[in-house]
């Protein structure tokens, strides 16, 4: 008898309840705590979404951003939530060039409205169960008591120490004893914990519904004593948010975009982020026969199309209340079919597109900010959102309230003919991206974090699950490579043409076949932080039995029941 476990770090997990999977262990504990209490997949997720903007603040900041996907398996209808903010009303792109000499100032007057809160108390609010309170408790409880400094956030804490010297909020809570917390000593967020449970008492004090008493919470963060918090510390540094405009702020819920892909949907955020272009690349790649091919095809085809994508990312994608994104074209079966003849199965198109692109001096520098949760419940619903900024490791906490602003406006554009350009109250385009895949035999949300990486790593995953029929924990740790060659979302967008990073645990003949074909092939360590760091959970819907993976490559950690 053959007892041998599968070649991966960790065993895929399995339950028939419910299941939660996030980048942080005790936020998935959080999420796990709801569901264990009756709460349905939106209160776990909303509660493992606040634990994340405090176990990782270093990746996602309860003023940072948080874009969501939900899935009601009553009604069948999926729905996302835009959560980014916009940029402030007196921001414009000549005055941001002129102050940042050309680029998009790195500080504070890059900030934009926040809008996790926004997000979280949308979700709860209108499909949720429970009130915020409840909802809330395992991130006050994080915040209040502390949680325990990790390998993973003591590395970022050691790389930004000389920004959070600067401010004493910031010094007061990262670098106690003036230096990085030791791993397994306790971070303590006292101010966090308190704003946090201002929102409770705001839910408490209003009354009325459920979604009246979560709706007063949402409005103490953006039109009461937090924003005028806000507003007023942006005004003494000299940042452009005000608290005008977190007071006319609201993110919206939108329709999703979705495409076929296998016989299955594949269902992502709007143009407002780069999150198409994860549908894009598949609409390409349904053409090939990937089951069929090698790997070195099936890892070159996958490339190019991937870049291919991204170039149409770069060339059209914004937020749609200032440009007009022909979505419609990009996704549909006919344009794929155009992109795909473009592809050389034997050679390089070093930026994915024919125009000519401006590569920029210095390494490829990946964005590592961002994490990612993922929820299933009993009923089969699910619920998965990417929420991010690293505001606080280079500017600095709003005194009092123990969290930064979003620093988001890292990711547009000074260029005026880009469809991400700088304009006042415009959305800057994200790179958080969460994803759902459904089939009449499954149910499965997924992402991860990275910033360009992200789409590329969902992609290599949905292409190793669905194509190669690996299991769901093989498919997440199946070696990795991600692509430089397309200018990169964060000013000042450089882009290596070519460039390609592989990790080293890729099959040999995989990686000097790329670089036969002409990729600028350079290695990457095993299991490399920067190469994402993919969670999903799929259901079966025939059984009801869950299947959960968490990426080694970072904190991920998985719960099911």
């Amino acid at each position: 008898m053959n007892l041998a476990a599968p070649p991966t770090f960790r065993p895929t997990l399995y339950g028939t309840q419910h299941m939660a999977v996030s980048g942080h262990p005790l936020a998935t504990m959080a999420a796990m705590r709801l569901l264990e209490a009756g709460g349905n997949a939106v209160d776990a997720g909303v509660a493992g979404g606040f634990a994340l903007n405090v176990v990782q603040c270093d990746m996602a900041n309860l003023g940072g951003v948080a874009p969501i996907l939900l899935y009601d398996s009553a009604s069948g209808a999926v729905t996302s939530i835009a959560g980014v903010g916009r940029w402030p009303r007196t921001v414009t792109l000549d005055t941001l060039k002129a102050i940042g000499g050309g680029r998009i100032p790195a500080d504070f007057r890059r900030w934009v409205v926040p809008a996790a809160v926004d997000a979280w108390c949308t979700a709860l609010a209108r499909y949720g169960t429970l009130p915020l309170a409840e909802v809330l408790q395992p991130a006050v409880e994080l915040a209040a008591r502390g949680f325990p400094a990790n390998y993973f956030i003591r590395h970022n804490l050691q790389a930004a120490e000389g920004h959070l010297k600067q401010w004493d909020d910031s010094r007061a809570i990262f670098l106690p004893a003036d230096r990085v917390p030791a791993i397994g000593e306790r971070i303590i967020q006292t101010a966090l914990a308190e704003s946090l449970r201002r929102l409770i008492d705001a839910e408490r004090r209003r009354g009325g519904t459920r979604a009246e008493g979560i709706g007063a919470a949402r409005d103490r963060f953006y039109r009461g004593d937090i924003a005028r918090g806000i507003g007023d510390f942006a005004a003494a540094i000299g940042a452009f948010i005000r608290y005008e405009d977190l007071a006319a702020s609201a993110v919206r819920e939108e329709p999703p975009v979705c495409v076929r892909y296998r016989g299955r949907r594949l269902y992502t955020g709007g143009p407002w982020s780069q999150a198409p272009a994860l549908a894009q690349a598949l609409g390409i790649l349904e053409g090939f026969d990937l089951a069929r091919l090698s790997p070195l095809e099936v890892a070159h085809l996958t490339v190019e199309a991937l870049k291919l994508a991204m170039a149409d990312r770069n060339a059209y994608y914004g937020d749609p209340d200032f440009v007009d994104v022909p979505l419609a074209r990009l996704t549909s079966a006919a344009y794929a079919d155009a992109r795909r003849s473009a592809i050389d199965p034997a050679g390089v198109r070093p930026s994915g597109e024919a125009g000519p692109i401006d590569p920029q001096a210095g390494n490829a520098v990946v964005a590592h900010d961002t994490t990612f949760i993922c929820v299933v419940d009993r009923r089969g619903s699910a619920f998965a959102a990417s929420p991010s900024d690293s505001t606080m490791l280079i500017s600095p906490l709003v005194p009092g309230l123990g969290f930064g602003v979003s620093d988001r406006g890292l990711q547009a554009s000074l260029n005026p003919a880009d469809p991400n350009a700088v304009a006042p109250g415009k959305r800057p385009r994200l790179t958080p991206a969460p994803a759902l895949l459904l089939g009449d035999e499954l149910t499965m949300p997924f992402g991860s974090p990275g910033g360009d990486v992200q789409v590329q790593a969902m992609l290599q995953f949905l292409i190793h699950a669905v194509d190669r029929g690996l299991g769901l924990q093989a498919a997440v740790e199946a070696p990795r490579w991600a692509s430089f060659a397309f200018p990169a979302t964060e000013d000042p967008h450089p882009a290596w043409p070519g460039l390609l990073r592989v990790e080293a645990r890729m099959d040999p003949e995989v990686t000097e076949g790329l670089r036969r074909r002409g990729h600028a092939v350079e290695p990457w360590p095993d299991l490399a932080a920067h190469a994402g760091a993919v969670c999903a959970i799929r259901r079966d819907r025939g059984s009801g039995v869950l299947a959960g993976a968490a990426d080694p490559r970072r904190m991920s950690y998985g719960i099911g029941w």
